[in-house]
C-alpha cells in the first residue's frame, strides 16, 4: 500500500514508518521538520503541517491510508477534513489510553491515580474518539495503547481489546513502541476493526 504517516519523526511515528517500510509498503513520512526521519528505503520525508488542512489534503493526495501519530492539538474535525479533501479512503489514529473501562461503567481517567498532567491531553483524546464515531465517510480506526507505551524492545507478540484496558497477570498494562507500531501495521493490513476503537498490550 502507498501509506502517509502524519507526526513521522515522532517516538511512535518513527516506528510505524519503519515498521510499514520494513513490510514492503511505500511510505511518505510527514513531519513538520522532515530531515528529523530516519532515512530507509520506500520512505520519503515531507514537510507537512496537520493544521494546514487545505495544504495537508494536497500532500496526502493518492494515498491507500493515512495513519496519524499527532498530538491532539491536531482536532479530528481538522484532520478529517483534509483526509476527506484528498479523497483518501482510510485513517488510523494513534490514540490515547483514557478513554478504556479498567471496570464496568469507569474509564482509566477515573482512576483516582490518574496524573493531572495528563488530563488536559487525555481529554483532547477522548473527544477526537467522540468525533470519529460520528464519521460517516472515512473508514476510521482509533488505536489506544496500552496505559503505558514506552522505550522497550520488539518482542512481536501483543493481546488486543476493543474497548477494555488490557492488563497483565501483576495488573500491568503497558507496550512498546515497537510493538505497538506491529500491531497498527497488522490492523493497516488486516483491517479487523473498521470504525472502531481497539487497544492492545502484553
Amino acid at each position: 500500500m502507498k501509506v502517509a504517516v502524519l507526526g513521522a519523526s515522532g517516538r511512535a511515528g518513527t516506528e510505524i514508518t519503519r515498521e510499514l517500510a520494513a513490510r514492503g509498503h511505500l511510505v511518505t513520512a510527514i513531519a513538520r521538520k522532515p530531515d528529523a526521519i530516519p532515512a530507509a528505503p520506500g520512505v520519503t520525508a515531507t514537510a507537512g503541517d496537520a493544521s494546514d488542512p487545505a495544504a495537508l489534503a494536497g500532500v496526502i493526495s493518492g494515498h491507500d491510508a493515512v495513519i496519524s501519530a499527532l498530538h491532539f492539538d491536531i482536532t479530528a474535525d481538522m484532520l478529517l477534513g483534509a483526509v476527506r479533501a484528498a479523497g483518501v479512503p482510510r485513517l488510523l489514529v494513534t490514540g490515547g489510553a483514557a478513554s478504556l473501562e479498567v471496570a464496568p461503567g469507569r474509564k482509566l481517567i477515573d482512576s483516582p491515580d490518574f496524573p493531572d498532567e495528563w488530563r488536559a491531553f487525555a481529554m483532547g483524546g477522548i473527544r477526537f474518539l467522540d468525533a470519529l464515531r460520528h464519521e460517516a465517510a472515512i473508514d476510521w480506526t482509533f488505536f489506544s495503547p496500552a496505559a503505558l507505551i514506552e522505550e522497550g524492545p520488539r518482542l512481536g507478540r501483543y493481546r488486543t481489546d476493543t474497548d477494555r484496558l488490557v492488563t497483565d497477570a501483576d495488573g500491568q498494562s503497558r507496550i512498546s513502541f515497537a510493538d505497538y507500531a506491529i500491531a497498527m501495521v497488522d490492523e493497516l493490513e488486516q483491517h479487523r476493526h473498521p470504525r472502531a476503537r481497539f487497544t492492545a498490550a502484553y
